[in-house]
This record gives structure tokens, C-alpha cells and sequence, in this order.
């Protein structure tokens, strides 16, 4: 029975990844939550010109991947574990088949690590953990694989909030567009940190100042910078808002300017705010709510970077966390981690507002999605 079962699933396979190539044809990496049997990574073709998403097919096993990325060359995926054992992984990527390889896990260097990004030369794979606290940052090897641990740096303090004073809670760690500094959102802290990268040793110094705060109890998770790498826009998991703050790339310096709500007006049940993604136009900003289960879609002033509300649309599902564009930004990719399916929206180009292409797809317990084009 189990042999019949693993040439189904490898029949399928073979009729999903071998399908003639459209001119727009990607592939489409989910990595779903938990252990066990046909959880990990599976993968579906997605067509650019119509926005249609096939059923994922299971590809390779893997506990806990939560957060992941593909190298920019599409010849590599990083993910994070996040329990148990709490490691960050590599593998290769067949760019025909999409079929994966296993290269090599590392420890995160602390708890359920929640974040993994790269750094501009790609050359470092940094990682952020969530119940640890920290950050870390790892040397890439020649092959992509994960080498020694370069920097870990682990956050002390609680949260400004007296009334629930959590510890540090690292969520995201990345990049600035102008490629001088690192910031972390810590949910714990209510604090983005910024950090100098040394591009020679992979080791981390706090910047001059070294963070800013949020107002108490806000929780930042995830941040978004804008294209001409002026504003930098924060969502707050416990607050569900968003804090644009202004960005001096040549200092590192974050200047608060305004918060506003990621949930529409009479909402009053329990959410939590999840991602955020800046559309690559710079014209409109889009952010994940976990209860209220919808897509907040902001409008982003050109001269100020001022948000303002456009839409909140239902994400046909339960619980999504994270979200993705297809290449061409006419699409965006949103999975719902409690109700197991992924959900296509179609991007009006002048102004932002989404409108849901096709059905859900049945996807298990998706916490995270990529787009590779075939072949690439």
C-alpha cells in the first residue's frame, strides 16, 4: 500500500512538472508547517497571464519549514526550522524540474527562528529567532551551502508595555535597499534595531543610534521599505498597524511620522497583523491580518509616502501569514495557514485594489510561497 502510494505521488509529479512551458510559466514553492509524512515543501506552475495557480505536488520532507527564500539566481532555497531542533536549512533547486536537494542544516543560534534573508552579495545567509531573541548570521560556502556562524547577537531587555512585559522577540532581519544597514524588528522589544554589516567577517555592530521604539505594547514584526529607499514601513503583530517611519540611508536613522490601522473601521474582534510587502511600483502597500483574515490595501503618496486606505478584502480562508507578488507585480499570492489553501489576487495597476482570481487552492498548512520561473 505504501509502495502504491509513493508511484501515485510520483506520477503526479511527473504529469504537474513536466506540463508544456506558457511563456510566463513559474514555479511556485509552499512550505507547510509541522512533521511528519508529506509535510515540507511542495510545488505548483503558476501562469502569469492568467493568474491560474495549480494544485501543489509534494516535492520533499521537512519539519517545521516556516519562513523561507530563494536566492536571487533561483539555484538555491534557505528556510528556517522552527521546532524541534530550531536550525536553518539549504537546498538546491533543479530549475527544470523544481525538484529539491538537500545541501545542509545549521542551528539558528536560538529559539523557533521566524526569519531568514540574505545579504546584498550573497555571500551571508542571516536569521532571525523569534523565542531566542537573537540574530544570527552565517558564512554561504561556494556550493550554497550553510557555513560557519559569523555573528549572533542576542537582544536583552521587555517590551515598553508595563502591563505585559514580554522579552525579547527578534521577527525579521534584512537589508536596507541602499545595502549599508541591517534592521530588526523586534516584537518583544517594540524597538526596529539597525545594525552594520562587516561584508569581510559577516559580523554585526549596533549602529549610532542603535534603534527606535514604537508606542508600548505594538509588537513589530515584519518591515517594508519603500523603491526609492526613503521610508521605511513597520507592521505591528499585537497593534495590527503600520508605523511609516522615515529613512536616512546615509545614517541609518529611522524618524517616526505616523501609525495607522491595518484593520477596517468597527472591527472589534481579535487579530494579530502578520505580513507586509510594498508593491514593487512603490504606489501601494499591502498587509496580512490574522482574524479579521483579510488584505489591507494602502495607497502610498509619492511625495510623502503618506498611507492611506484603500481596501480590506476577505483572504478566503483562516489565518494568513504570509503573502508574495508573482514577478510581473500584476498578481499577489496570499496563504491561509488554518483553513489549507493559497488564494490568487488579481493587482489593479492604477489603483492597487485586488480582486480575487479563480478559487482557493488546497495547500497543507502553508506558512510561506515563492515564485521561480521555470528554467531559470
Amino acid at each position: 500500500m505504501q509502495r502504491t502510494a509513493v508511484h501515485i505521488f510520483s506520477f503526479l509529479l511527473v504529469i504537474v512538472l513536466s506540463a508544456p512551458a506558457m511563456a510566463e510559466d513559474m514555479f511556485v514553492y509552499f512550505g507547510s508547517h509541522g512533521a511528519g509524512p508529506h509535510i515540507g515543501f511542495s510545488v505548483a506552475h503558476f501562469d502569469t497571464d492568467t493568474g491560474k495557480l495549480t494544485k501543489p505536488v509534494f516535492l520533499e520532507e521537512a519539519v517545521a519549514p516556516a519562513y523561507f527564500i530563494i536566492r536571487p539566481d533561483g539555484r538555491r532555497l534557505y528556510t528556517c526550522n522552527s521546532f524541534p531542533g530550531s536550525s536553518v536549512s539549504a537546498y538546491a533547486i533543479d530549475p527544470t524540474s523544481a525538484k529539491l536537494a538537500f545541501l545542509n542544516q545549521q542551528p539558528s543560534g536560538g529559539g523557533d527562528p521566524s526569519y531568514v534573508s540574505l545579504d546584498p552579495s550573497g555571500r551571508y545567509l542571516m536569521v532571525a529567532n523569534f523565542l531566542g531573541g537573537s540574530v544570527a548570521v552565517f558564512a554561504l560556502r561556494p556550493d550554497g551551502s550553510i557555513g560557519r556562524r559569523t555573528a549572533l547577537v542576542q537582544n536583552i531587555g521587555t517590551s515598553l508595555d508595563p502591563n505585559d512585559p514580554k522579552h525579547a522577540h527578534a521577527h525579521s532581519i534584512r537589508f536596507d535597499p541602499s545595502r549599508r544597514f541591517v534592521l530588526v524588528a523586534d516584537l518583544g522589544l517594540d524597538k526596529v534595531l539597525v545594525y552594520r554589516m562587516n561584508p569581510k567577517t559577516g559580523a554585526l555592530t549596533p549602529n549610532d543610534p542603535p534603534f527606535v521604539s514604537v508606542a508600548p505594547g505594538s509588537g513589530p514584526r515584519h518591515t517594508a521599505f519603500d523603491p526609492r529607499d526613503r521610508y521605511v514601513y513597520a507592521i505591528n503583530e499585537t497593534a495590527s498597524s503600520i508605523v511609516r517611519f522615515g529613512w536616512d540611508s546615509n545614517r541609518g536613522v529611522l524618524t517616526q511620522f505616523e501609525t495607522v490601522p491595518t484593520l477596517p473601521e468597527g472591527f472589534t474582534g481579535v487579530n494579530t497583523g502578520a505580513e507586509i510587502l510594498m508593491h514593487p511600483s512603490g504606489k501601494f502597500l499591502y498587509a496580512t491580518n490574522r482574524g479579521n483574515d483579510s488584505v489591507a490595501v494602502f495607497s502610498v503618496q509619492a511625495d510623502t509616502g503618506h498611507l492611506t486606505p484603500l481596501q480590506f478584502i476577505s483572504t478566503e480562508g483562516k489565518t494568513p501569514r504570509n503573502a508574495d507578488f508573482d514577478p510581473t507585480g500584476k498578481w499577489l499570492l496570499v496563504t491561509n495557514k488554518d483553513s489549507n489553501n493559497a488564494v490568487v489576487y488579481r493587482i489593479d495597476q492604477s489603483t492597487g485594489r485586488l480582486t480575487e482570481n479563480g478559487d482557493p487552492v488546497s495547500v497543507p498548512g502553508p506558512f510561506c510561497e515563492r515564485f521561480v520561473p521555470v528554467g531559470k
